[in-house]
């Protein structure tokens, strides 16, 4: 794969044109950003920023206006910074501004034509597209075991898009003796040459037995009948390695910060 085009490939259509799959999200740019808002549970973020040849007083003037307009509908949102960015002390404008910065992901890109998607599940164990509202509650149930915390506006997301044609979410859940054990979805992209992991989580005592694998494969599949050149995962340090052994390659390092206006002490 040719990491350069697939980079610049990515800049175009998922930085700089992203295409939110909640219906109550809007994108917006000002010239300066690209932004998601959302005024539902949705995702809300900055996705690209153009900040070359402004002043110091400048940038922070943007940030600060990042900070208002998300403010306006009081939901938590992101800044996905990636290397390259620039200024080069764009990360330290966003502390200041008051946003928090998360761990480091490394985005990861294979095209999807390079990669063996005959990688077996584990005897026992079967993988399934989630169909009903039920299989929705697995997939969130598995999430939340794998993960922690409550992950129901992911289960709002894969639920939402059950009755779409095309899809643009598709969760699979993974079952032994028909438990779930891992979950994870594939985000379909339409209009672009990429679909995107998310989730790929399984519950502690099925680790280590070549789930994940399988799980990717599996996704990649999906994406690889929906025509999609590209595959493309923000991955954890515990699943990059796996990622590379079957094909992936970092293409950047992207950096969430963030801001919750609800929280006490946030800047509004």
């Amino acid at each position: 794969m040719d990491t350069d085009l697939a980079l610049a490939a990515y800049d175009a259509q998922i930085r700089r044109a992203p295409r939110p799959d909640d219906p109550a999200a809007s994108v917006e740019s000002d010239g300066a950003v690209v932004r998601v808002v959302c005024d539902g549970p949705g995702w809300n973020a900055v996705t690209w920023s153009g900040l070359a040849g402004m002043s110091g007083a400048q940038v922070d003037e943007v940030i600060a206006a990042q900070v208002a307009r998300f403010g306006q509908n009081g939901r938590a949102w992101e800044w996905k910074h990636h290397d390259g960015d620039v200024p080069v002390d764009l990360a330290v404008r966003l502390v200041a501004a008051g946003l928090t910065r998360e761990p480091d992901e490394a985005v990861m890109v294979a095209e999807i034509a390079d990669l063996d998607l005959d990688d077996r599940a584990p005897d026992g164990v079967e993988l399934q597209d989630v169909r009903t509202p039920a299989e929705v509650e697995d997939l969130v149930a598995v999430h939340d075991l794998a993960f922690g915390g409550d992950h129901t506006a992911i289960g709002q997301v894969v639920g939402r898009a059950l009755d779409q044609v095309p899809p643009t979410v598709v969760g699979v859940v993974a079952r032994a003796d028909g438990r779930p054990v891992a979950a994870g979805r594939v985000e379909l992209h339409h209009g672009t040459e990429f679909a995107s992991l998310w989730g790929g989580g399984t519950v502690p005592q099925w680790r280590s037995r070549g789930v994940f694998r399988a799980l990717v494969a599996h996704r990649a599949g999906i994406a690889a009948g929906a025509g999609f050149r590209y595959l493309q995962v923000d991955a954890a340090p515990t699943s990059r390695p796996i990622l590379e052994r079957l094909g992936f390659q970092t293409i950047t390092v992207t950096r969430p910060f963030t801001l919750d206006p609800t929280t006490p002490g946030a800047s509004t």
